[in-house]
């Protein structure tokens, strides 16, 4: 199989698909936030140097704006209060020939689980459902990829210093299949039909979604 789906975009059909329909050749820059929770995460399971990891992070974000630096400073001082794994391999590339969609694992532990970074905050409790998808979609890839199973990941909510294992349930597995089936079809050049419950409020594409995108073959 050549056309894989990224798992950012199974994820995307998961939220709206119609926004995936907009969305899907643009270029989506990676945020400061994401920038330095993705950097200490590095660091973490080591003697964290924060002088280090700062000059780390201005060497991929030269531009970082002035708040950068007090949110780096909110995550090492968080991380420091919990114990983490030391990964055997980061960045690891996988993918799943069975569901056609591959992507990129943050970290893989000795005992075959992984975990994937974030950067919003965390939740009081458990994961959201964005990362349950998530971490489905890596279990899967993983399990094909390493060919052996893969029980579930960790989701490292680096702003707070909170890692929390998620091991993936038929509901998310169907959560999983529903947005790949969904992001096929866009890939197809479908236009999916708008969610009742479509997070509108602040979408960039609200009056073009609304009116509804014109194709080149409507035009003949």
């Amino acid at each position: 199989m050549t056309d894989y789906i990224p798992v950012s975009g199974v994820v995307a059909c998961h939220i709206c698909p119609r926004r995936y329909y907009f969305e899907r050749a643009e270029e989506h820059e990676e945020s400061p936030r994401y920038t330095v929770c993705k950097q200490v995460s590095a660091h973490l399971g080591e003697l964290l140097e924060p002088e280090s990891v700062w000059q780390e992070i201005l060497c991929i974000l030269p531009d970082a704006p002035p708040e950068t630096r007090d949110f780096f400073d909110e995550c090492i001082a968080a991380c420091r209060e919990t114990a983490w794994q030391t990964p055997v391999q980061t960045d690891l590339a996988v993918e799943s020939d069975r569901l056609g969609i591959r992507g990129r694992v943050d970290k893989v532990f000795p005992d075959n689980t992984f975990a994937v970074t974030r950067s919003s905050a965390a939740p009081k409790a458990g994961a959201y459902g964005t990362d349950r998808l998530r971490v489905a979609c890596y279990t899967a890839c993983l399990t094909e990829t390493l060919g052996r199973p893969v029980a579930g990941g960790y989701v490292e909510y680096v702003a707070n210093g909170v890692c929390r294992f998620v091991e993936p349930q038929p509901r998310d597995r169907r959560e999983m299949v529903r947005a790949i089936r969904a992001a096929k079809r866009v890939i197809a050049g479908d236009l999916p039909p708008r969610p009742i419950r479509a997070p509108c409020d602040g979408c960039p594409h609200f009056e073009r979604c609304m009116a509804g995108p014109r194709r080149l073959s409507d035009l003949f």
